[in-house]
């Protein structure tokens, strides 16, 4: 296992950690945790793979307090760097929530790089009025990371999530920075899909894993599922039993072992019908 800096086309610094060997799969940790919740997932998927976890900008080490530069496409670029900075032509790229959203944005805009796609717990693709709440919510979130700390900001929010993000959540807060997670809101004001339709333009196989929680509704997932031209509907989904990251990784890791096996291989092949992970 290696840890690495890598800097995005605006120069930011950013943190992410290498192990095994065998082809290229990143994966990106969802909004509140950071590389280190992903960290059991890939060992178990180390033997087989190169599995690469980057901090997200505004997460982790990957320290980035200027608002500005939270936006889907800088995310999606963030992507493309470390793949050029790895020297990997293709890979595999999947992502919990919001690394979720990003391998969608990603996929859609370098599907020439991106051999198959991995969606765990899809994150809501909003109304306007929803959307609307959510930059609200952010908002307020960010005022109370900074008047009260990141601890503070999350209390009201994560009765509402799966258990499992709680956990993965609170065990990065030691290692986030107050400024930049509450620079990174700002993802807020930008828009990743307007609606579900958009992602028949995805043309990579992908994997999509269903959340459990209003914000990663399972009922969109299995709609994300049918739209994707070569998506996959994952018979295991983030359950109410799961409690840590390792209970992450021992749900997930086969259904997304198989999916990569198969789907890696077959790559060049005709695109396939839609069925179970």
């Amino acid at each position: 296992m290696r840890d690495f800096v890598y800097r995005g086309s605006d120069g930011c610094r950013l943190h992410a950690t290498a192990l095994g060997q065998g082809p290229g799969l990143v994966l990106l940790h969802g909004g509140g945790p950071d590389r280190y919740s992903l960290l059991p997932l890939a060992r178990r998927l180390a033997d087989g793979f190169t599995v690469v976890l980057p901090d997200i900008r505004g997460y982790g080490r990957s320290v980035c307090t200027d608002s500005a530069r939270h936006t889907w496409t800088q995310y999606t670029d963030d992507v493309h760097v470390l793949m050029e900075h790895l020297e990997l032509p293709h890979a595999a790229l999947g992502g919990t929530g919001l690394g979720g959203t990003i391998t969608l944005r990603a996929a859609a805009a370098h599907p020439e790089r991106i051999r198959a796609a991995i969606v765990i717990s899809m994150e809501d693709i909003e109304d306007d009025a929803a959307k609307e709440a959510e930059t609200a919510m952010l908002k307020a979130f960010a005022a109370r990371v900074q008047e009260q700390g990141i601890r503070a900001a999350w209390e009201p929010i994560l009765p509402m999530l799966a258990p499992v993000i709680g956990s993965l959540v609170r065990d990065a807060i030691p290692r986030s920075d107050p400024a930049s997670i509450a620079a990174a809101c700002a993802i807020g004001r930008d828009r990743a899909f307007t609606q579900v339709n958009e992602l028949a333009a995805i043309t990579v196989p992908t994997l999509v894993i269903p959340g459990a929680d209003t914000r990663h509704p399972a009922a969109l997932a299995a709609q994300a599922a049918h739209t994707l031209p070569r998506g996959h509907l994952a018979a295991v989904s983030l359950f109410a039993g799961l409690q840590t990251a390792a209970d992450l990784a021992d749900a997930l890791a086969p259904a997304i072992r198989d999916f990569l096996t198969t789907h890696l291989t077959l790559h060049a092949a005709a695109p396939d019908r839609h069925g179970a992970g």
